[in-house]
């Protein structure tokens, strides 16, 4: 079983990666600077005895870049069993009505367009004669609006449609799978604690924050078979956050 996990350097991807390696998968990585990743790969390896992890650095919203690591994936791991669209940016915070139209469109193209791109690459490289299973790294902004991470909430409201399409035409051969965070505790997120971990943590029913692990486990579940009957799906992984009917 192999698995191709994007943004995986740090944070939620990397903890995706090594759910996997526990699970016995080999494990392709990618990120936009080498030199974080190397470390990542070489951390992921010495965490499991016998792990199989490749690095292939490159930026997800650049077509050629997602091309070559689908390919490198199949060639060099024999398969492409697994793929998770976890990379996602946000440079634009506040409102909508200030925002730069650029900026916006970048987070559509890395948030959405590549996540798209990438599931073609798969689908023509092995996914579409073999089958396999695709989840997206959502949020709970693209379930509720916030106000403070509008256009990415947009974005991940988008991913979450793409999500519902893509499970309805590529089915039954290929399961497509979301998850939605909460606040997860990465460097991604570090400006929504500003204030402080406690305080950000005090609307949530469980009272504390996620971890990267918590999300792995999530993704972990879905693209097992124990889930072979679930698809189209947006599972909310966000400590009943939304359950308070507020955000």
């Amino acid at each position: 079983m192999t698995a191709l996990v994007t943004g995986a350097s740090r944070g939620i991807g990397r903890a995706i990666a090594a759910e996997f390696l526990a699970r016995g998968a080999t494990v392709a990585i990618t990120a936009r600077k080498p030199e974080p990743l190397e470390v990542a790969a070489q951390e992921l390896r010495d965490a499991v005895a016998g792990a199989v992890v490749l690095p292939i650095a490159g930026n997800a919203g650049d077509a050629d870049a997602r091309a070559e690591a689908v390919t490198r994936t199949v060639a060099e791991l024999g398969s492409l069993d697994i793929l998770v669209n976890n990379t996602g940016i946000n440079p634009v915070f506040g409102s909508l009505m200030d925002a730069d139209l650029d900026a916006v469109r970048k987070i559509f193209d890395v948030n959405v367009v590549a996540a798209l791109g990438y599931i073609q690459q798969a689908y023509r490289a092995w996914m579409g004669e073999h089958g396999g299973a695709v989840v997206n790294l959502a949020s709970v902004g693209g379930l509720r609006s916030t106000g403070v991470i509008a256009a990415y909430g947009a974005s991940k409201a988008a991913l979450i449609r793409l999500t519902e399409e893509l499970a309805w035409q590529l089915g039954p051969k290929i399961r497509v799978n979301a998850v939605a965070p909460g606040i997860v505790k990465t460097q991604f997120a570090a400006a929504l604690v500003a204030a402080g971990e406690d305080q950000a943590a005090a609307g949530y029913p469980m009272k504390r924050l996620g971890s990267p692990e918590d999300v792995a486990n999530l993704v972990g579940f879905l693209v097992s078979d124990a889930a072979s009957w679930i698809t189209g799906e947006t599972v909310r992984v966000d400590g009943g956050l939304l359950s308070t009917g507020s955000m």
